[in-house]
């Protein structure tokens, strides 16, 4: 699906008379850039390509040359950095530079995954919670265990404190090529990959420091054969070591994220809501943590069950409820964030409003399950809201859940907003290509997600049929002077030919040259819009042409070689070329997505 579209008219020219209505277009100023910029990172990038360099695939970018592996991540950020200035003008994601582009992103991508796979597993001793714990002395952190009163013995206090006290050097060069390596990929959108080998690297070592402080995996077999008086030193081991676990290893594990505050995707996030610059994204973070939270419920119930951990459960149910209230709170920023949406439609195509409110929605459809018991909606209707070219019958008095009205409901909030902005055009027929464009791009949206379970087969059916209306509407509005002539034409004499297809000439020619400033980016009703056009103008004029082509050769005999502009053909050709350029798209929202998707780490800013 493309983000934004290139301004540009690319339309193949297949005779000759199509010729005049070519406009060439200048290399704009963000072509040269990322040219520039391939340039320059495509042999930095692919010294380190694995695939094809022996010298790459067994030695360690950042352990090689700590000067050029900054470089490396400069030039990675810039061809980043270039790829998104160049696709807020451009729409084609089968572009050759953005291909070009692509492929070195992932070249770098794969290096940076396996250069922090390295620095983590060889750092390891290094980089050890209890380090982070804090800056203290070993006095004062030996204090702190020495209140604990289930140690008992000096023994039972040293072992411990040899778990806090086993790394204390650390090596403050990986932390900070650690930091280096996850903002450049969080930001090329490979949050996820980077997570994914953060995590279990740092789970081995925190369930290694676990079974050091006597607490090893049992399953409930061995445990329900254990005699009562081994079970309950296992039990207090436990016990006893959950306070070192909290206070030391996970708060450490924290502070060592902390580190990278910028890399937010790997940084432990609290269940306080932080005054910090608003993004929709955070709501991704609240719906993980509260996921969490409700998946392990069961075993928080069954494992605190006693009155003295009564307060476990408490937490856990004031942290539910916390991030409950901060989901709906960041949900209504979302929505009052569309409706205060200024942004201008600068060309027909799909407004990069749409691209971003159907991408959030859709990522959050995913989270359904915890949504369902979250959302409590009433929808509080607004006249400003309701007037608009979708006179949908939205809402009606059935039960739906909330979080059907809730989405269905922010939708309808972004099409009255995308029909406020096509009031802007001057042509009618424009304005309608624009709404078909956005409403399609809502409907794909809608059926290739989760969505389609939230909001139903009736506002599918609906919306669907809205699309078509649209697209009548342009139909219409946009060619009807040259469907009327062909249609109503009524040829007795030779003089009555030449009079018809000259007037058809001018009337095709006024038509054609407005209209293929248009994009439809969607395939479906790209084809939809050509077949019908085509159907009305190409098929009857066609008949007209063949019917009338003896008085037609009689006068191009005659030297009157201009009768007619364009033969049956040359209408085929030029009708089938309409809609393919590429368009552009208005001013995107300030947000910043954290979401991934294969395809081109194209993200908003």
């Amino acid at each position: 699906m493309p983000r934004k579209g290139m301004g540009s008219l690319l339309f193949s020219s297949k005779k000759s008379a199509s010729s005049i209505l070519e406009s060439p277009s200048r290399p704009s100023f963000s072509d040269a850039v990322l040219e520039r910029t391939l340039e320059i990172a495509e042999p930095i990038i692919k010294k380190w390509d694995a695939d094809t360099s022996d010298f790459a695939s067994v030695t360690s970018l950042f352990y090689e040359n700590r000067k050029e592996a900054t470089e490396f991540i400069k030039w990675v950020n810039n061809v980043q950095k270039s790829m998104h200035k160049y696709v807020s003008e451009h729409s084609s994601y089968s572009d050759n530079k953005l291909v070009r582009g692509q492929k070195l992103m992932e070249i770098a991508m794969k290096r940076l995954e396996k250069e922090f796979y390295q620095i983590l597993s060889t750092n390891r001793a290094h980089l050890d919670p209890e380090s982070f714990s804090s800056r203290s002395s070993l006095t004062s952190r030996a204090s702190t265990l020495s209140s604990i009163s289930d140690f008992e013995d000096d023994e039972e206090l040293r072992r411990a404190g040899e778990v806090i006290e086993e790394v204390e050097d650390v090596s403050m060069n990986a932390v900070t090529d650690l930091k280096l390596i996850a903002d450049c990929m969080i930001s090329s959108g490979y949050g996820k990959e980077c997570i994914s080998i953060y995590r279990p690297l740092r789970k081995s070592i925190i369930d290694e420091a676990i079974y050091k402080l006597g607490v090893d995996k049992t399953i409930s077999n061995q445990i329900q054969k254990m005699e009562w008086n081994v079970l309950e030193i296992r039990v207090n081991n436990w016990l006893n070591a959950m306070k070192v676990v909290m206070e030391t290893l996970f708060i450490g594990e924290r502070n060592l994220c902390d580190q990278r505050r910028r890399s937010a995707s790997i940084r432990i996030p609290r269940t306080r809501r932080e005054k910090s610059k608003k993004s929709p994204a955070k709501i991704f973070r609240s719906l993980d943590m509260y996921t969490a939270i409700a998946t392990h419920w069961k075993g928080i119930e069954s494992i605190f069950t006693a009155d003295s951990s009564s307060a476990v459960k408490s937490q856990a149910l004031i942290s539910l409820s916390k991030l409950g209230e901060t989901v709906r709170v960041e949900l209504t920023e979302f929505e009052s964030t569309i409706q205060k949406d200024k942004s201008k439609a600068l060309t027909f195509g799909i407004h990069s409003l749409t691209v971003n409110v159907m991408i959030y929605l859709s990522t959050l459809a995913d989270y359904s399950n915890v949504l369902n018991d979250i959302l409590d909606y009433t929808i509080q209707h607004k006249a400003s809201e309701t007037t608009s070219y979708f006179n949908i019958s939205t809402f009606d008095n059935s039960p739906a859940p909330a979080i059907s009205r809730r989405f269905t409901w922010i939708i309808h909030v972004l099409l009255c907003k995308i029909g406020a902005k096509a009031k802007h055009f001057k042509d009618a027929s424009l304005c309608y290509i624009f709404l078909a464009n956005n409403l399609q791009n809502v409907v794909v949206k809608v059926l290739t997600s989760n969505l389609k379970y939230i909001v139903g087969d009736e506002w599918i059916i609906n919306h669907e049929a809205k699309v078509e209306e649209f697209a009548e509407s342009y139909e219409r509005l946009g060619w009807e002077h040259v469907i009327h002539h062909i249609s109503t034409a009524r040829i007795v004499s030779g003089e009555d030919v030449k009079e018809f297809f000259r007037k058809f000439t001018t009337l095709f020619d006024q038509a054609y040259r407005k209209q293929s400033t248009c994009v439809v980016g969607d395939n479906k009703l790209r084809e939809d819009i050509q077949r019908s056009i085509s159907g009305k103008i190409s098929e009857v004029y066609r008949k007209l042409y063949d019917t009338h082509k003896l008085t037609i050769e009689t006068e191009k005999s005659r030297g009157n070689t201009h009768i007619v502009k364009y033969a049956p053909d040359d209408v085929d050709s030029l009708l089938s070329d309409l809609f393919c350029g590429y368009d552009g798209s208005g001013e995107s929202l300030n947000f910043s997505s954290g979401l991934n998707s294969r395809g081109p780490r194209l993200w908003l800013n």
